[in-house]
């Protein structure tokens, strides 16, 4: 229960001042919506003094009824006024927290997306995107929650019971002593509940929508291969077992939050009873009129009811607490890799690239898988990457990318440190070709220029005829505006090569990453991205991911990874002719299964 206490407590705070540092840069929208409700709350505390004045008028007889009918008459327009007041005012405070919400909304946004696209490559690998993108949207409308209970429900509830208390007080200090220490009561009491009690399922609860969501996402985005395997119905059930368990968790929070409306219900009752009790006594030791016990009354009413409102909106507070918290947390987890200060982008002219005395390791992996590595490409060189899996080649084309950090050493590019430089502009004079090319569900216009958004139609046309892909988007129903499908499921393996070359073309960068783009693919389109690669290597520093040692074959040198070292270099010629070296023992292995896989055939 203790951790369960601090954890909530934690929660309610770690929120909390999130929202509080988002109100400080709309202050004056939350200063004109705080004042509107107060004022308007103020008009409402007022009312049952004016409903008690016309008991009393109206209980006059004899010579004193025109009189009374004044004084009534005169009470009436008084709430009149009052209520018509209490209106303007509130809309003044409706209107002014949508603006400010929506302006903390779409900032909020705007913030978590701009972290999460920083976020490390390892950070990705390990969540769903499903999941992630659910914490968001959760978040950012509990916050809306967040801002209507505390400024139009929580604020004016705490004005009525105070003014109504003291007013109250003033009359009788008994009955304010009463009503003060009810509601204190009341408040604790709820305040523990929502904390210690109903909030820790409510987070369970979350965990478990959190991983639904991120379910529904991964099977969707994998919808061919669920297909492939005629697996529909094992996905049924997997999604079946976790709707289980959140229906358990779900429905757990639920009946604990209709526990804590029900006890509060019976606190409000013993007020209740208590306090008509007090204003009947004081009306038989003739210390209250007819008049003061309708006031009584319906202060009570008036109080009642904004107690019971007080226990829905610690309910909804503590609702928008757990429903923010992990956007919140988002804040808390460190960017992947940051921008050093003063950080000026990169100019990058030859593309010479240079690893001086390189250590790396992954995250708290005590084995290095590089330790003092030392690397030079010449400007326009083309360079294989040879080895096998889990020696070092992607690592080092991420390096070059500056996707994670070095642990010593440093990496230059033209003789500039890249740890110096901002990553965008670093990036953007990189172009990559993926073994598998993601694309957006954008137009193929959109993908082919997303490295250079300002292209003109003629450029994104040369771009692709360059890659060989402008035959093949002319025959499509849209051509360059058809839309390709979540990941490009709309077009084959080669097409979304021949358009991720277009994109690379058009980017037109110093450097060049190629990561076997012709893997996997018939024999046909292997030639056209060939040809496409062969002229986009032209004139940049390229180097090449190879796991079928083909592709190597021209390239001016070849670099064999052995465990995070380079173990021989050299051209194809020099390396096959080398005996017992790893090259040559990868290139007969290949061979040999190339030749068994023709005799079968």
């Amino acid at each position: 229960m203790a951790a369960a206490s601090r954890g909530g407590a934690e929660s309610f705070r770690s929120v909390l001042t999130f929202t509080f540092r988002h109100w400080r840069r709309q202050a004056p929208l939350v200063a004109l919506v705080a004042s509107a409700m107060l004022l308007s709350t103020l008009a409402d505390v007022f009312m049952p003094v004016f409903a008690g004045r016309i008991v009393d008028a109206v209980a006059l007889d004899g010579a004193d009824k025109a009189a009374g009918l004044h004084k009534a008459l005169w009470a009436l327009g008084a709430m009149v006024g009052l209520g018509v007041l209490m209106a303007g005012l509130r809309y003044v405070g409706f209107a002014g927290i949508s603006e400010m919400t929506l302006r903390i909304m779409t900032r909020v946004g705007q913030d978590a997306f701009w972290r999460i696209q920083r976020f490390s490559t390892d950070w990705h690998a390990n969540n769903f995107a499903g999941s992630t993108v659910r914490k968001i949207t959760r978040g950012m409308w509990a916050l809306d929650l967040m801002d209507d209970t505390l400024l139009l429900s929580l604020l004016p509830s705490l004005v009525v019971l105070l003014g109504s208390t003291l007013l109250l007080g003033w009359h009788w200090p008994v009955m304010g002593l009463l009503v003060a220490l009810g509601s204190i009561g009341y408040i604790a009491l709820t305040v523990s509940l929502s904390i210690l009690y109903v909030a820790p399922s409510a987070r369970l609860a979350n965990i478990w929508d959190t991983r639904l969501g991120g379910l529904l996402a991964d099977a969707v985005s994998c919808i061919s291969v669920v297909k492939g395997f005629g697996a529909e119905w094992r996905e049924d059930a997997r999604l079946a077992s976790l709707l289980g368990k959140w229906r358990g968790r779900t429905y757990r929070s639920w009946m604990r939050g209709t526990s804590n409306s029900t006890l509060q219900t019976l606190v409000l009752l013993v007020l209740r009873v208590a306090v008509i009790g007090l204003v009947l006594w004081l009306w038989w030791q003739d210390r209250a009129s007819p008049g003061d016990i309708a006031y009584v009354l319906t202060t009570f009413f008036l109080i009642q009811g904004y107690l019971r409102d007080i226990g829905l909106q610690v309910r909804n507070l503590q609702r928008s607490v757990n429903d923010m918290e992990e956007l919140v947390a988002f804040h808390a987890d460190p960017l992947g890799v940051a921008d050093a200060p003063g950080a000026r982008p990169i100019r990058i002219a030859a593309g010479g690239i240079v690893f001086d005395h390189v250590n790396f390791h992954y995250g708290k992996h005590e084995t290095p898988l590089y330790s003092d590595l030392d690397v030079a490409i010449r400007p326009g060189e083309r360079v294989g990457l040879v080895g096998h899996s889990g020696s070092g080649k992607t690592t080092f084309v991420k390096l070059i990318q500056r996707l994670y950090d070095l642990s010593g050493g440093r990496i230059l590019i033209d003789g500039q440190d890249i740890a110096d430089v901002t990553q965008a502009s670093l990036r953007q004079q990189i172009a990559i070709v993926q073994q598998e090319p993601i694309l957006f569900h954008r137009s193929l216009a959109e993908n082919i220029a997303y490295g250079r958004p300002d292209a003109s139609q003629g450029e994104i046309e040369h771009a692709a005829r360059l890659a060989n892909a402008h035959d093949f988007i002319l025959r499509l129903p849209k051509g360059y505006g058809t839309l390709v499908g979540e990941r490009g499921i709309k077009l084959s393996g080669g097409e979304r090569q021949r358009v991720a070359l277009a994109r690379a073309f058009l980017a037109d960068a110093p450097i060049l990453i190629l990561d076997e783009a012709t893997a996997s693919l018939d024999s046909v389109s292997e030639a056209l991205i060939q040809e496409a690669m062969e002229r986009l290597m032209q004139g940049r520093t390229t180097i090449v991911i190879a796991h079928r040692l083909s592709t190597v074959r021209t390239l001016d040198r070849i670099l064999v990874f052995d465990r995070g070292r380079i173990m021989e270099e050299g051209t194809h010629g020099e390396l096959v002719a080398r005996e017992r070296g790893i090259y040559r023992s990868l290139f007969e292995r290949q061979a040999m299964d190339l030749a068994a896989g023709l005799q079968v055939a």
